[in-house]
């Protein structure tokens, strides 16, 4: 713990879901520890010859603890003196091997290819730490300390209510499930899930999708906008709110079809969107983990609804061990 608090810059690399868990992971470090981060694909990392220090601290994040490209960088990481870290599931693969130190995410065997359960548990990783080192650097009081914990105690009850309106995302899958392009946007922290949502939804149904930070909609994806386009919008009420109710509103106008995803209880956005995902509010640093749930959902239904084989996507590997 020392070594971390006293970090100048922590460099977090990752691939696919885990570095889009990465990306939650550099919001959490610097709001909650006042901290630097830098996300890194693993496989860009290791071949852009890198400036790392030996008082940078390297968090490599994977699934399996075999992932190719990430090796290759925990290695260069460690060449230059840096300290590394892992977060990984998979007990004694090479990856906690190759690290100073780590956590185990514990999350349990994932029998499809498409991480899903991992992404929640590094997300849920990545909190603590940036919780705890906030902490002893002095940056969180010991009151807001206190409602995290709390928040985070709460989350896995508020996801079990989220899956309770199984009947309704199916609903909406059926209705999209033939459709050639979805659009994924959010805003801080819902970024990253837009990221996620888009991949998922790749890797399992086969349709395209891509995620956009909603503010850079207007600098070229609007184009792509038609009645014919389902939008994802990541929509919980936060500090950028009234912001992306101003992208729904142009959307909208350009006859886009909308997908929201709100806190419970929204009016305001339930009266533009066409469809409307609710989930129970929480604090703005754990909203990742509430709001990808509904994603996820709605790419495992519209997924089986295509006859894909959501276990083994077609060109995927669980564990990719080659570059």
């Amino acid at each position: 713990m020392p070594k971390i608090i006293e970090a100048k810059r922590i460099i977090i690399i990752g691939c696919g879901t885990s570095w889009h868990a990465g990306l939650v992971g550099e919001y959490l470090l610097e709001d909650l520890a006042r901290i630097p981060v830098e996300v890194e694909y693993a496989s860009e990392f290791r071949y852009r010859n890198p400036i790392i220090n030996k008082d940078d601290i390297v968090i490599a994040i994977s699934q399996s603890g075999e992932t190719a490209d990430t090796l290759a960088a925990i290695k260069l990481a460690k060449q230059a003196g840096a300290i590394v870290l892992g977060i990984c599931n998979v007990v004694g693969s090479s990856i906690p091997r190759e690290t100073d130190g780590g956590v185990y995410t514990h999350a349990g065997p994932e029998i499809g290819v498409a991480s899903t359960k991992a992404f929640t548990a590094q997300v849920t990783v990545l909190t603590m730490i940036a919780m705890a080192v906030g902490y002893e650097k002095g940056v969180l009081s010991d009151d807001k300390l206190s409602s995290l914990m709390q928040e985070l105690h709460d989350i896995p009850a508020k996801i079990e209510k989220i899956l309770t309106n199984n009947d309704l995302y199916l609903k909406i899958s059926d209705l999209y499930k033939s459709v050639s392009n979805f659009l994924y946007l959010g805003r801080g922290y819902l970024f990253p899930v837009a990221l996620e949502g888009a991949l998922k939804l790749k890797e399992i149904s086969y349709i395209h999708a891509e995620g956009y930070p909603a503010a850079e909609m207007k600098h070229g994806p609007i184009a792509l906008i038609d009645e014919k386009m389902p939008i994802v919008v990541l929509a919980t009420k936060d500090k950028s709110y009234e912001k992306i109710v101003s992208n729904i509103q142009e959307v909208k106008a350009r006859k886009g079809i909308v997908i929201a995803v709100v806190s419970e209880g929204d009016t305001v956005i339930k009266n533009m969107a066409d469809h409307v995902l609710e989930v129970p509010e929480t604090c703005e640093e754990l909203s990742a983990l509430l709001t990808v749930i509904p994603l996820q959902l709605l790419s495992y239904h519209i997924a089986v609804l295509r006859s894909c084989n959501v276990d083994q996507p077609r060109n995927l590997a669980k564990s990719v061990t080659v570059e």
